[in-house]
């Protein structure tokens, strides 16, 4: 069964960084789609970021305009961990982060899903972040 589990969460204020942890088990997921998706109050799950190990020893990975420049996404095959380092942090930025695992999408594919149809997409329970300003 897979299972995802964020932490990391918190309130923070504007400026300042959190990093988001998504611990995978129940599967390999190195061959596996891995991303962040997040969700304000009255507003729709919207893509963060997304990443895939390449194979070789690169990954790949997509962003949100958004957040370009002020957060990273990364990976730790032996963990089944994927991170989201968040600098610079916004109020805009609050939201619920979910992490989402999808094994037959690529990064660019699963930052272009619609979470409300996501198919094989498995997705966490999600963790709160809240930037105050």
């Amino acid at each position: 069964q897979v299972q995802l589990v964020e932490s990391g969460g918190g309130l923070v204020q504007a400026g300042g960084s959190l990093r988001l942890s998504c611990a995978a088990s129940g599967r390999t997921f190195s061959t596996w789609a891995m991303g962040w998706f997040r969700q304000a109050p009255e507003k729709e799950r919207e893509f963060v970021a997304a990443i895939k190990w390449s194979g070789d020893i690169t990954w790949n990975e997509y962003y949100t305009d958004s957040v370009k420049g002020r957060f990273t996404i990364s990976g730790d095959n032996a963990k089944n961990t994927v991170y989201l380092q968040m600098n610079s942090l916004k109020p805009e930025d609050s939201a619920v982060y979910y992490c989402a695992a999808n094994p037959a999408l690529s990064a660019r594919a699963l930052s272009l899903i619609n979470p409300r149809t996501s198919g094989l997409t498995y997705w966490g329970q999600g963790t709160q972040v809240t930037v105050s300003s």
